[in-house]
């Protein structure tokens, strides 16, 4: 296994691609190689034995936690649905604390109920992230592209500069950016160092005609890096993000019906795949096999 941890370590699955319980969508990321694996809150309350056995499971994978997910529409509301959404928050903020996961996401609202007023915005995400500074957790805010005031990572980053946390910076989902056609040469506006997490996938077809076709494209039938129709341009923006000084963590973040009613170790090995293609192929780490240098060595003699 080693010889795919030197190029994959800093990619990981999430557990949405893959069907059944928790232990054995752990067992199937960490048998194909990865080292991470990225998890949503229902991982933890849907467990049998309660949130805490599912805790427990995971850190006795061994399989570090890339991310948290995922805090939404919390931003701009007010009165009794701002504090609902608070109580959300620090409950979600608890479970990926006893994870010793460093990164929770929040996505952009969504919600008629949510004003755009920008300093509203900026005041809750502070808020937001002022929760989670006791905790050690970095909030990573995502633009969904189906978002009601922000929808595109730019508009995302200027609401993460204004609200200025050490501890806000941006989630980075391929899909919500090739959904909305935001151009490539945007990325150079992120400082690096304030990118938390990004997020992989690819897609099937070029054109998303309308908000529902890609809210049903997000959900049920993303498909993994290299298997799309968007494999140049995914390839030409994890270069641009290693470009800009990104070393952080990529989660594949595939949604998909189909993947749900395959193998858990098939779908686990097209997750591989993808994450070798994009280690060796599109950065081109090269990493030698020790037996092939033990080899080297011995015909030296």
């Amino acid at each position: 296994m080693s010889q795919f941890e030197g190029n994959i370590h800093d990619f990981g699955m999430d557990t949405i691609s893959l069907a059944g319980p928790l232990q054995g969508k752990l067992d199937a990321i960490r048998e194909a190689g990865f080292s991470q694996v990225m998890l949503l809150a229902r991982d933890l309350v849907g467990h049998p034995q309660g949130w805490q056995a599912a805790v427990q499971e995971v850190k006795d994978s061994g399989l570090r936690v890339t991310g948290f997910q995922v805090l939404r529409d919390f931003e701009g509301l007010s009165g009794h649905l701002h504090e609902y959404k608070i109580d959300i928050a620090k409950s979600m903020l608890e479970m990926c604390s006893a994870l010793g996961c460093g990164v929770m996401l929040a996505c952009s609202s969504t919600s008629t109920h949510a004003t755009g007023d920008t300093p509203a915005l900026v005041r809750d995400l502070r808020k937001l992230a002022m929760l989670a500074i006791p905790l050690n957790i970095k909030i990573a805010y995502e633009a969904l592209s189906w978002g009601r005031t922000i929808n595109e990572f730019p508009q995302a980053w200027d609401i993460i500069s204004q609200a200025d946390m050490p501890n806000l910076g941006l989630g980075f989902d391929s899909f919500h950016m090739f959904a909305s056609k935001t151009p490539l040469d945007e990325v150079e506006m992120l400082d690096p160092d304030k990118i938390f997490l990004v997020q992989l996938a690819d897609f099937m077809w070029n054109e998303i005609k309308t908000v529902e076709e890609r809210i049903s494209t997000a959900r049920t039938f993303r498909v993994f890096p290299g298997e799309g129709v968007h494999s140049e341009a995914l390839a030409a923006l994890v270069l641009k993000l290693h470009q800009l000084g990104y070393r952080g963590d990529y989660s594949f973040e595939v949604f998909n019906d189909d993947y749900q009613q395959m193998p858990l170790a098939t779908v686990a090995q097209r997750a591989r795949r993808a994450a070798l293609w994009l280690g060796e192929d599109v950065l081109r780490r090269s990493v030698p096999l020790p037996n092939q240098i033990r080899l080297k060595t011995r015909q030296s003699h």
